[in-house]
Parts: C-alpha cells; sequence; structure tokens
C-alpha cells in the first residue's frame, strides 16, 4: 500500500462552523517533551488519540509517516466578504495589475500587504497569476535570494525543494495567488483604496 503524504489547507471565511458539523480529532505538535494542539490541523478519521491532551497522539509529522491524513482548516478574513459561489467566480477574473504599483492598495491585500518595497525590486511587474504565485514564493526564507531576479531566471529553480529555511510549493503559491487576486477584485468592488 502506497502511504500519501500530503498537507491539504482548506480556506474558510470562520473555521469555527465547519468543526460545528464535524467530527475531528486536534493534530497535535511534539517538541522537547512539549505537546501542544496544531494550530490549525484536524483529522477527520480514526487516529490514536490522547485523552489526557484532547489531542491526536501522534505528532503531526509521526501521524503523516504512518499514513494519516491532515486538514488545516485556515481562518482567512477575505471570505467572510464574498457572499456566495457566483460572487467568488465573479471575484476571480483578471484584476487590475496596476493597482499593485500603488502603495496603498499593497498594504490592504492578504499576503503581500508589507511587501510593497519587495515588489519594487523585481524587475518585471507582477501582471498574472504565475508571477505572482513566484512572487509570494520569493518572499519566503528559502527563496529569498531570487528576489529582484527576471521571472524567466526565478522560474528555473522557484519550486525546486530547499532545505535551507521556509518555502512554498507551487501549489500553494498559486492558490495563494488566486486568493490575492480575489482580494484585489474585492477591494475595487468595495472601493476600499483611495
Amino acid at each position: 500500500m502506497a502511504i500519501i503524504q500530503s498537507d491539504i489547507d482548506i480556506d474558510l471565511a470562520d473555521r469555527e462552523q465547519l468543526l460545528k458539523l464535524i467530527n475531528t480529532t486536534n493534530a497535535s505538535i511534539r517538541k522537547n517533551n512539549i505537546v501542544k494542539k496544531h494550530p490549525t490541523g484536524v483529522y477527520i478519521t480514526d487516529i490514536p488519540y490522547d485523552p489526557i491532551n484532547d489531542l491526536c497522539a501522534l505528532d503531526y509529522e509521526v501521524a503523516e509517516e504512518r499514513g494519516y491524513f491532515k486538514l488545516d482548516l485556515l481562518n482567512v478574513h477575505v471570505y467572510s466578504l464574498v457572499r456566495d459561489e457566483k460572487h467568488l467566480e465573479l471575484l476571480m477574473k483578471e484584476p487590475n495589475w496596476n493597482r499593485l504599483s500603488k502603495k496603498d492598495f499593497v498594504e490592504k491585500l492578504i499576503h503581500i500587504n508589507n511587501q510593497f518595497d519587495t515588489l519594487c525590486k523585481m524587475p518585471e511587474p507582477v501582471n498574472s497569476i504565475p508571477r505572482l504565485a513566484m512572487f509570494l514564493a520569493v518572499i519566503r526564507p528559502g527563496k529569498r535570494h531570487l528576489i529582484g531576479k527576471p521571472y524567466s531566471e526565478i522560474a528555473k529553480t522557484v519550486w525546486d525543494k530547499n532545505t535551507d529555511g521556509y518555502y512554498f510549493k507551487k501549489s500553494h503559491s498559486i492558490s495563494y495567488a488566486h486568493l490575492v487576486v480575489v482580494h484585489m477584485n474585492l477591494l475595487e468592488e468595495l472601493h476600499l483604496f483611495d
């Protein structure tokens, strides 16, 4: 039997609403004999349980190695402004990429709000989902050495697995890029900018 090692993140406007509807076991983190609750991880399948700590009896990394499947349920405030699925589809349209040249606009955006100066260091504009995904990747510690390089050069190594610092997988970056686009279009729709 093949063991699939995977990390699934689910963005929610309010994770507590979902947690009321499904049975879960909170994931645990164990370091230096200290056990604590994983900030977002839960299991929806049977898994060894620690009733004293009300958590999974296995550290989340050990559980993954044994083939257990963890979900990370993340609160993302942007989704509280989305009315329904049709509205979300509308918000996924091509944004006004030129807005990323305006500091006051960028400062309002999820995931890149404090990265305006870094955006300015890029030799080419962020004007597509792939470029935005690469930008989101290069602002992580493991890929910072790529800041200021052309996107054609960044694309050669940005998705390579890294052992020197935290980095984004391509799937995470693409997903986060779509969320930034949704937020850009929400700000336009709500006129929440100068």
